[in-house]
């Protein structure tokens, strides 16, 4: 009896150990072979500048808790987000103290939470803006893109423009910003499943493309499909070119899958152009890939970026600066020219740690979000904060 009894608990141990060994699985990503690594596209290297010297720099709003996303409204009045779910009011520079509306649903976990933030080209005459976030539904995240109507005072619900994309606590993609065409363009992550990329019936690691009120474009590349570009791993940023119309975006390279790290990426978007991801890395060379303009061998991550003076800037995480790129057309191409690291101290720590946004504002300013609060900073007295900076 003691002996079976012993095999018994003995089985149950095992069974068990496995069970955890299976869960702790579920948060590692599949295999499906190593990418293809091809080499960075660009023949440049980063310059390391602590203190240019051509800018004013000032705190513009200080007190934040992990902002994601801003927008102005009017000359003087802007919105931002804050990742628990928050979004609040700066006006002529003053922080109102209490939240312009609170989105009660966002689910702030990991990464996720109250993240994207736009308003409609046509916002004067019908007040509406966009915000996406992550919510729970049962035990699943799901991230949703929904639009809101301003009236002076808050924010009311008004309309679901895209549901249930996938959502995790990492790789939520989050950027939304409507382009030069009217239609709004949706950044989505992988949520740590790297194949959901390369799935056209996913909306996981894409970016989308639909109307401003959430319906398919007839000139979407995938009939029937919001997608508009596939293979992405983690895109977080969106920046057109203010002379040529084309669509930049930024992107998260690997952080432990399939034993790499670093590999992040500045890409330009074509129409139904895949990426690569995970089957491919920087220049591949594989035809049925598009290369990207710029990677990274280390850890950047670039997030929010903005054009501003003909040049394009891009706030980064892990090296805490703000990316600075100089391109030279040829022809239908881009040739990045110069690339600084703004406020550098040094290859992993800059003057004032992460960078989440950077913003153009109406008043020929560049703004510039830090995100030090957001679990992998180091916060400053008065972080989080909106820098501004001005030409001297």
């Amino acid at each position: 009896m003691l002996k079976n009894t012993l095999k018994i608990l003995s089985g149950s141990l095992l069974f068990l150990l496995w069970f955890s060994f299976l869960s702790a699985m579920s948060f590692i990503p599949p295999v499906f072979g190593d990418p293809v690594i091809g080499d960075p596209p660009q023949k440049i290297e980063d310059n390391l500048i602590s203190e240019p010297e051509e800018y004013n720099v000032e705190t513009w709003v200080e007190d934040l808790r992990i902002p994601w996303s801003m927008v102005f409204l009017t000359g003087e009045k802007a919105l931002v987000t804050e990742r628990p779910g928050r979004i609040r009011l700066i006006t002529d520079g003053v922080l109102r103290s209490e939240p312009y509306k609170i989105i009660d649903d966002a689910e702030h976990v990991g990464e996720g939470g109250l993240m994207g933030l736009t308003k409609h080209p046509d916002y004067h005459e019908n007040k509406y803006l966009y915000v996406m976030y992550t919510y729970r539904e049962n035990n699943d995240l799901y991230n949703r893109v929904a639009r809101y109507l301003d009236t002076g005072d808050t924010l009311e619900f008004d309309l679901v423009i895209v549901d249930r994309i996938p959502g995790h606590r990492v790789h939520n993609g989050g950027r939304i910003a409507f382009g030069p065409d009217g239609m709004l363009y949706i950044c989505t992550g992988d949520v740590w499943q790297a194949e959901t990329a390369q799935d056209i019936d996913n909306l996981g690691g894409k970016i989308l493309r639909v109307t401003p009120s959430g319906e398919i474009p007839e000139d979407n590349p995938f009939e029937g499909s919001p997608v508009y570009s596939l293979g992405h791993r983690n895109p977080q940023g969106l920046a057109w070119h203010p002379q040529t119309g084309d669509l930049f975006s930024s992107e998260h390279g690997p952080s432990g899958e399939f034993g790499l790290r670093g590999k992040d990426i500045i890409n330009i978007i074509e129409k139904g152009g895949n990426y690569g991801w995970p089957h491919a890395l920087g220049a591949s060379g594989m035809d049925e890939y598009i290369d990207p303009l710029i990677m990274w061998s280390t850890a950047t991550p670039p997030s929010g970026m903005a054009f501003w003076n003909s040049r394009l800037y891009v706030a980064t995480l892990r090296s805490q600066t703000l990316v600075r790129i100089d391109f030279q057309k040829n022809g239908d191409s881009y040739e990045p020219v110069n690339i600084d690291r703004l406020f550098a101290d040094g290859s992993f720590s800059g003057t004032h740690g992460r960078l989440r946004d950077a913003v153009a504002g109406p008043d020929g300013a560049l703004y510039v979000l830090t995100s030090n609060f957001d679990g992998r900073g180091n916060p400053r007295r008065g972080d989080d904060r909106i820098l501004r900076l001005t030409r001297k």
